[in-house]
């Protein structure tokens, strides 16, 4: 579902280049639940950004669903961001001035769906947050915040979830609730998933845990 051959990432900085990513190679299977690990600095957002069609690589290929993003315009790859392409955050983004059912039902509106109360409400249901839904979002805990998130980034059924650091602004506790959550979801969405995050125990729930180290694989480990 997302493939990465042989991708390259360099970027100007002060008059240098600095390459991000060193020749990435890496398969996610629906379904499958890989995390990236690595002290900061070492690629992992910029292998989200990839995955999920925000940037382009300097040379190799990214696919998403077997399409290349090195092959489309900008229009084209908004809509493959919007059908295919879920996000969650570690400071959730949600937009304050909407209620907790309307962050939901955006991406669906954005699409044209005319559905897209009923379909926000159901997937509200499904992160257990049935009766908040005309909530706005400072009247959230965070674990709560971080649930509509999830349910916003699902509400389309993509075929890729990208999250990064999801527990990141989340203690201990809430945060295993959180990762419980997100690999229970997934599963029944049979969704691609990659997550970057420094938690080791974040990591311990996924499928693959692939250590990046200085914009390289330096290891993949099958849980």
């Amino acid at each position: 579902m997302v493939t990465l051959r042989k991708v390259v990432k360099e970027y100007a900085a002060d008059g240098q280049i600095v390459r991000a990513l060193d020749g990435i190679s890496l398969e996610v299977a629906s379904g499958e639940f890989v995390a990236l690990v690595g002290r900061s600095g070492c690629g992992k957002s910029t292998l989200l950004n990839l995955a999920g069609a925000m940037d382009f690589p300097t040379t190799g290929e990214v696919l998403l669903d077997g399409v290349s993003t090195n092959s489309n315009d900008d229009e084209k790859l908004a809509k493959l961001r919007r059908e295919k392409v879920g996000f969650v955050f570690q400071s959730f983004q949600l937009l304050n001035t909407l209620s907790v059912v309307e962050n939901v039902e955006l991406p669906l509106l954005l699409a044209g769906n005319s559905n897209a109360r009923k379909i926000g409400l159901e997937k509200l249901a499904s992160v257990e947050l049935a009766g908040l839904e005309q909530r706005m979002p400072h009247q959230l805990s965070g674990g709560q915040m971080q649930r509509v998130a999830i349910a916003r980034a699902l509400v389309n059924n993509p075929k890729i979830l990208l999250a990064d650091e999801p527990t990141g602004n989340l203690d201990s506790a809430t945060g295993t609730l959180i990762l419980d959550l997100l690999k229970r979801l997934v599963r029944e969405q049979n969704t691609a998933t990659l997550m970057a995050t420094h938690s080791a125990e974040a990591a311990a729930i996924a499928d693959t845990i692939v250590e990046l180290r200085d914009g390289k694989i330096a290891g993949v480990k099958r849980t």
